[in-house]
């Protein structure tokens, strides 16, 4: 994925049972890093006292050992967020949101965007509801609070019914945690174990970190209750037709993770041969743009017989404002992140893999790196099919216009990017790469979404989740 392509939102972590929970929520987070890396929080309880502590930047130096030691609780939830494209993360919108309302503390973490929040919120405006954040969570915890049912989880789920498009979360109060997938189940949350405490989270690498057992995921349309009496599930709008969001296992999950039922790792390495098969060329060696695209390339050498090479190192040390406006002029903005090993690429012919173009400029420049650095030629190859749509289930996606697959013909990409070929795969190539085909959205990809969605007329104007 180029630098300046789709991010993901968040990820959420959430345990009810005894032992230091700030200590697992921390770690939880530290392996959902790559959710969200612009602010993180946490919500414990410890029976008497609610706390919260959140911040701007990596979840590292958000919570300290020195922070860690006062969060103490039985009970808490967790959440790594990213900004919306051109927007500064804000303190105000890091979560977990914690308020106080008629029945006293509530928290909530979200993963997803609300493809009805500008009616939901304008609504609730007039009403004379005042909004503290500019993210639409705030807005379901509103729902929560303005029901008048007798129970949290039936709180809950009168909310719900109100929403559409993307909702993972995980809700608390001083007596329990709920975690909710949405109908379509958009976006990952798995059910953990770990030495009578029970873990809900984004992904399965968070219950790695801690040594817990991956019990499950939450069912699409499912409502999971952790409280002193263990689990509870309920079902809720369950049906048939699913949209687990594709992009998850091209791009944004771990490769060590298992999210929705299937190995990233395994997925991304089928792609790769899937491209292999689709695109072939004679060539000397497969690299990566890393690291999101390591699977799928090795997938690729392993179906062509090529050698694959660490072509191309990454600094993992870069941070989103590591260049300042004065420096631009002087240093290239590519070089920082990636730097060639030249004397692997120096006039060989390189099949380079990538997960997928969002606006191209990133690969262009990539592309030229590979060329100053000896290469004789350059095969792009790209383990998704061409974006031409943007995600509105909380993704931050560049406008339509911005894309540069929905403005060029592939031929057209190929003499953009400098490249001497340049292969995609097809939205048939991706659905032979998962075990349920049928169950993901490809929307980006194809334009058919599963959802009504807002018009670029009259785009969603709060920050995503």
């Amino acid at each position: 994925m180029e630098t300046s392509g789709f991010h993901e939102e968040c990820g959420l972590f959430g345990i009810y049972g005894q032992g230091d929970i700030a200590e697992m929520i921390y770690f939880g987070l530290y392996a959902l890093q790559h959710r969200g890396q612009e602010g993180a929080g946490m919500v414990v309880h410890n029976g008497r006292r609610t706390r919260v502590h959140r911040g701007l930047g990596l979840v590292s130096d958000i919570f300290p050992e020195s922070v860690r030691a006062h969060l103490d609780g039985h009970m808490g939830i967790g959440h790594n967020r990213y900004a919306t494209t051109g927007k500064a993360t804000k303190l105000r919108n890091v979560q977990p949101i914690l308020v106080d309302y008629k029945a006293g503390k509530l928290a909530i973490a979200h993963n997803g965007n609300l493809v009805n929040v500008v009616e939901l919120r304008r609504q609730m405006e007039r009403e004379g509801s005042i909004f503290q954040t500019s993210t639409d969570s705030e807005v379901v915890l509103h729902l929560i609070a303005r029901s008048r049912a007798e129970t949290l989880p039936e709180r809950v789920l009168d909310a719900v019914d109100q929403v559409e498009g993307a909702l993972s979360c995980l809700i608390m109060n001083e007596r329990m945690i709920i975690g909710y997938r949405d109908p379509l189940g958009f976006r990952p949350l798995s059910l953990g174990y770990l030495d009578g405490a029970y873990i809900l989270a984004s992904e399965s690498c968070a219950f790695d970190i801690l040594g817990a057992q991956a019990v499950r995921d939450v069912t699409p349309g499912e409502m999971i209750v952790l409280d002193g009496h263990g689990v509870q599930s309920r079902m809720h709008r369950a049906g048939e037709k699913h949209a687990y969001c594709v992009f998850e296992q091209i791009y944004f999950s771990r490769p060590d993770s298992t999210v929705f039922g299937e190995s990233v790792n395994a997925v991304r390495r089928q792609l790769g041969r899937i491209l292999a098969r689709r695109h072939p060329v004679e060539a000397d060696i497969v690299m990566s743009i890393p690291d999101s695209s390591n699977s799928a390339a090795l997938g690729f050498a392993a179906e062509t017989g090529l050698p694959y090479e660490l072509a191309l190192i990454r600094n993992h040390y870069v941070g989103r404002t590591f260049i300042r406006p004065g420096q631009r002029s002087r240093v290239d903005a590519v070089r920082v992140k990636f730097n060639p090993v030249e004397e692997i690429i120096r006039g060989k012919r390189l099949i380079v893999v990538d997960d997928s173009i969002v606006r191209g400029t990133t690969s262009r420049q990539l592309v030229r790196l590979l060329f100053r650095a000896g290469a004789r030629e350059v095969h792009f190859r790209v383990a998704s099919p061409p974006i031409i749509n943007p995600c509105h289930y909380g993704i931050d996606t560049p406008r339509k216009v911005d894309l540069i697959g929905s403005r060029m013909e592939i031929e057209q990409i190929q003499s953009f990017l400098g490249a001497t070929t340049l292969g995609y795969l097809s939205i048939e190539d991706l659905r032979a790469a998962v075990s349920a085909p049928h169950s993901y959205c490809y929307a980006c990809f194809g334009g058919v979404y599963p959802t009504r969605v807002p018009s670029e007329a009259d785009p969603l104007v709060f920050d995503v989740d």
